[in-house]
Formats: C-alpha cells, sequence, structure tokens
C-alpha cells in the first residue's frame, strides 16, 4: 500500500510514554466498572479459567471417584443423596497477554500535524493495555521481544524501555517460539502488508495456539486518500519501503475511488483471515479517543 512522503515524526522519551500510558490506564477502570460484563469477569486481574483446580471461586460438584482423596469429600452436598460428591473449585491464575506494535514505515503516515501518527497511537495503546493489565496482575510480554514476560506495576516502564530498544521495522509479528502456549494476543498496526502475509503470521500464531485480536489503526483522511485536503489534490508522489520506491499519481482525484475500494476489500479480507482464526477484528482512528480502543481491548480480553 503507497504511502505519501512524511517527515518522521519522534517517539515518545519511554519515561513519557510510560507516564502517558499510567495516566490513561488510571483513567479508564470507572469505565471498565461500568461495563457489566467485564465486571463479572475482572476482579483484581485475576480470571477464573473455568478448570478445576487451586482457587477460592465454587465450580460445581461432582461425584466421588475412585483415587480421589477422601478428605475432599463435601458431607453437606453428599447427605442429600445416596451417592458422595466432591467440591471442585475453579483454577485461577495470571494469563499472559503477548502485545505487538507495528513500526513498519507506513506506520509514520500521518495527515495533520495535530494529530498523533499511526505509530504513536498503536505504542500509546500497547502501553496503555500492558498497564491495564499489569495493575490486574497479568504477565505481560512482546511478541518478538527478549522474551521476557513483565509483572506488578513496576513491569510498565520496563515494557516500554523494551520497545523503544526493540528493532520492530517488520510490518508484521516474527515468530516468537518462547511465546507461553495458550497466551492471548493483541496485534496492533495499520496492517497493510499483503493478505497473504497477514494471513501466515495469524495462522502461524493461532496454531501454537494463542487467541488473539487485531486492532488496525488508521488517519480517517487515509481511507479517503485525503479527499478534502489540498495536499492531495493533482499530481502527488507516493513513497514506501526503505528503499524509497515510489508511484507518482498524475491526478489523485482519478485515483481515489479506486484506492477506496481497495482499501475497503483490504479491511474485509483482514477481518475474514481473524474470523478464521477465531480472533477478534477492529479499527481505531487517531482522531478518537484512545480510551475507546482501549475498553473494547480490555472487554474483549475477558475470558469467555
Amino acid at each position: 500500500m503507497a504511502e505519501p512522503r512524511t517527515p518522521p515524526r519522534a517517539s515518545l522519551p519511554p519515561g513519557q510514554a510510560a507516564l502517558r500510558a499510567e495516566a490513561l490506564g488510571a483513567r479508564l477502570p470507572p469505565l471498565v466498572v461500568a461495563a457489566d460484563r467485564v465486571a463479572a469477569t475482572v476482579l483484581q486481574g485475576v480470571h477464573g479459567r473455568r478448570r478445576a483446580g487451586q482457587g477460592d471461586a465454587f465450580w460445581q460438584f461432582r461425584p466421588f471417584l475412585p483415587g480421589d482423596a477422601a478428605g475432599r469429600i463435601d458431607w453437606r452436598q453428599s447427605a442429600k443423596s445416596d451417592r458422595l460428591f466432591i467440591r471442585e473449585t475453579e483454577w485461577e491464575a495470571a494469563q499472559t497477554i503477548a502485545l505487538w506494535s507495528d513500526a513498519s514505515r507506513s506506520m509514520e503516515w500521518s495527515f495533520s500535524p495535530g494529530r498523533p501518527t499511526k505509530r504513536e497511537r498503536a505504542d500509546l495503546l500497547t502501553a496503555a493495555l500492558a498497564a491495564l493489565a499489569l495493575r490486574g496482575g497479568e504477565r505481560v510480554r512482546l511478541i518478538g521481544g527478549p522474551g521476557r514476560s513483565h509483572a506488578g506495576r513496576a513491569g510498565l516502564a520496563a515494557l516500554v524501555e523494551t520497545m523503544g530498544a526493540v528493532t520492530r521495522s517488520r510490518a508484521l509479528p516474527s515468530p516468537d517460539p518462547g511465546l507461553p502456549r495458550h497466551a492471548r494476543a493483541v496485534l496492533i498496526g495499520d496492517f497493510m502488508a499483503p493478505l497473504e502475509e497477514i494471513h501466515a503470521a495469524v495462522a502461524m500464531l493461532a496454531a501454537w495456539p494463542v487467541r488473539g485480536h487485531i486492532l488496525q489503526v488508521l488517519d480517517p483522511e487515509e481511507e479517503t486518500l485525503g479527499e478534502g485536503n489540498r495536499a492531495y489534490a493533482g499530481r502527488v508522489l507516493f513513497e514506501w519501503g526503505a528503499g524509497g520506491q515510489g508511484v507518482l499519481v498524475p491526478r489523485v482525484e482519478e485515483a481515489r475511488a479506486i484506492y477506496v475500494e481497495r482499501l475497503r476489500h483490504h479491511r474485509e479480507g483482514i477481518a475474514a483471515i481473524a474470523a478464521a482464526a477465531g480472533w477478534g477484528f477492529m479499527t481505531h482512528h487517531v482522531d478518537q479517543p484512545p480510551q475507546t480502543a482501549l475498553l473494547a481491548l480490555w472487554q474483549a480480553l475477558a475470558p469467555q
């Protein structure tokens, strides 16, 4: 997907990014509490897995089986019938949330100086989601990072520092053999790569197996190729790639309809790829409040 020549905008220093993410996370809990679904499934960040194991939350009674310890018999429930029953609790444990933020060149595309770039918004949402998860006691790691999982409130600064240090020039996440099985993944970027490559990246994670969500971040004018913006009228040179590849469009007005249709088709393709893998797919515009996307992602990460 072509992108116009745009001067790079400096990323936030790790310390400042951590403060902004922390502040954004601090504003979200009231919204989370207001959402019935999240309030019912999120308690101090500990998610019941609906499996028998160590925990305090009651799950079910089941018949006593040979090999069960006699001390596990619930005598009150057993007295109601002629059978012995075991009282089982849910297995409760922190889950690992694996995050990835796109830092490819197309993420620097910005139509308006007053708006954040797609990369700035993606990094902020990634750090804010990490802040929210770390507060809740979850483990957080970066896909393609040094293989370390972060935990606790102090983990946010370390994670943001890692985000700045890891080379993330790829438009899609690379294989991560250290990713825990059954982790939850969130991929944030513009996903302008070919659909075949997106499919391969998602299929690789889904087969691990990892369940996840894709958040496509776009500038609203990007969807219309700058309709109404004088800078995107007439003859425009679009450049992309590290090698300075480009294409000169003599009249953007004539190419706009084709571009909009192809972008729509591309988005539908991403949604189909996500659905086939059992993943979620959302779109976020940089002119929207980041809290909107953050709340939607946090709700999506709640156990089903």
